[in-house]
């Protein structure tokens, strides 16, 4: 028996290879569905089944192009929504053997309706599993979040409580395999490790020491994520089934970076190329965090240019952009940016230093703004006094209220998300905005108070 973990850069994603004795099945994958190939490839087996824990929202599934490719059957949970096109609907108890392995469902509703988890045996031995497959329901160091369904909070965090339970009760011995690690934006408190088992889970995760199930409610019903805008087109295409991804985006010439027409230039080089130079109106995400606010700050139906440092950025970006359901993407340019040298509408972005904020903070100039755009729970667990909170996500809902003549210095953890609203500040027609560099890292260092 073999089992393979793929992990998604970016989306910090997690899918699985399982083949025993010439059969194979692919747990949660990925748009670009070639790893699964090759390691079937590599195995000499025959994909016969793939296994989708829940229908995700941050990402594409290629679980219909996986079926496409190799005839295997899909199987997926009960969705009351709408039934998933390309899916066989599967329920609790089912049992699948894959050569000497055996998977049987659990169903563990309340990260979404459809949710299950799959239990690994090996039918070899007898003492119970070993391993489970457990989708968003159950993470390294947290659990799913519950806040899909507004309407229904307290009845989906309840279900996500009972189906702990039952993911508990499958022993300690059970290790588990989340389809997310660290850095996903399905939960908030994973641990920077991709290995645990329910033993680790019951003593450790904070969430699995809440006992009392009126508590666990409560408990996630005061939790706060945020919902990427995009995660609607995920959740219409991961129902109704995508097409491969289009090929690799082309280079472009520099005379059309310098007029690139109603296309979105998209700088994915880093904070510091583009502070030292960029293109005019460019929209800043360095390529590192392309999968956590691309789908909050690209429109769907504007084409991209690509700007990068080299071929490989360029491409590396593409395949995330892809992967999110971003095709639109009509070429890159890479190298040097030839815009100074052309007298073309080249732009740098200022950094401000702490010894500077404090300054502005004893001495305000008039009408600035300073800009803290971290996330909610980041804001209220310390901020500095008088700093502006707005979500880098959701700036669009606090521009209006700030005069784009006036100076604003934006912040955040320790500049690079700063730095993409920036971005947006200066696509917005802010003419007078700078970043403090170091942000609440810098500010905590040098020993300055938060409140």
């Amino acid at each position: 028996m073999r089992l393979e973990k793929i992990k998604t850069p970016g989306l910090a994603h997690l899918s699985y290879f399982l083949s025993a004795d010439g059969e194979a099945a692919v747990i949660d994958p990925r748009r670009d569905i070639e790893v699964y190939l090759e390691l079937a490839r590599a195995e000499g087996a025959i994909i016969t089944h793939v296994f989708e824990t829940h229908r995700n929202e941050d990402l594409i599934s290629g679980a219909p192009l996986v079926k496409h490719a190799t005839g295997a059957e899909v199987w997926h949970g009960p969705n009351p929504e709408q039934p998933i096109r390309y899916a066989t609907e599967t329920h609790d108890g089912q049992v699948f053997e894959i050569g000497g392995a055996m998977l049987q469902v659990l169903e563990t509703p309340g990260h979404t309706d459809d949710s299950l988890s799959f239990v690994l045996y090996d039918m070899n031995f007898d003492n119970g599993p070993i391993g489970v497959f457990t989708g968003d329901a159950l993470f390294v160091g947290d659990v799913g979040r519950t806040d899909f369904y507004p309407e229904r909070k307290t009845e989906v965090a309840g279900m996500l409580f009972d189906s702990l339970q039952k993911l508990v009760g499958l022993g300690d011995q059970c290790l588990i395999f989340p389809a997310h690690g660290a850095g996903s934006v399905c939960g908030s408190g994973m641990a920077d490790r991709e290995f645990s088992s329910i033993g680790h889970e019951r003593i450790n995760n904070p969430r699995l020491q809440i006992a009392d199930r009126d508590t666990f409610i409560n408990v996630k019903l005061n939790e706060h994520h945020y919902i990427p805008p995009y995660f609607e087109q995920m959740e219409r295409c991961n129902m109704l089934g995508t097409e491969p991804a289009p090929p690799a985006p082309l280079p472009c010439s520099p005379a059309l970076l310098l007029d690139p027409g109603e296309r979105i230039c998209l700088d994915v080089r880093g904070i510091f190329d583009f502070a030292g130079g960029h293109r005019r109106d460019a929209l800043c995400i360095p390529d590192d965090m392309l999968a956590a606010f691309a789908g909050w700050l690209l429109p769907a139906e504007r084409s991209i240019l690509l700007i990068a440092r080299d071929d490989g950025q360029a491409l590396d970006a593409a395949t995330t952009l892809h992967r999110i359901g971003f095709d639109r993407i009509d070429g890159y340019f890479s190298g040097v940016m030839p815009l100074a040298v052309n007298n073309g509408p080249l732009e740098t972005l200022e950094f401000a230093h702490t010894k500077t904020i404090r300054s502005r903070l004893d001495n305000p100039p008039q009408g600035w703004t300073l800009l803290d755009v971290r996330a909610k729970d980041e804001y209220e667990g310390g901020h500095i006094e008088g700093a502006r909170h707005a979500y880098v996500g959701q700036l669009s809902d606090t521009i209006p209220d700030i005069d784009p003549g006036n100076p604003v210095t934006v912040m955040c953890g320790s500049g690079a998300r700063a730095t993409i609203a920036a971005s947006v500040l200066r696509r917005q027609g802010f003419t007078n905005v700078d970043v403090y560099i170091g942000s609440m890292k810098a500010w905590r260092s040098a020993g300055q108070s938060t409140t």
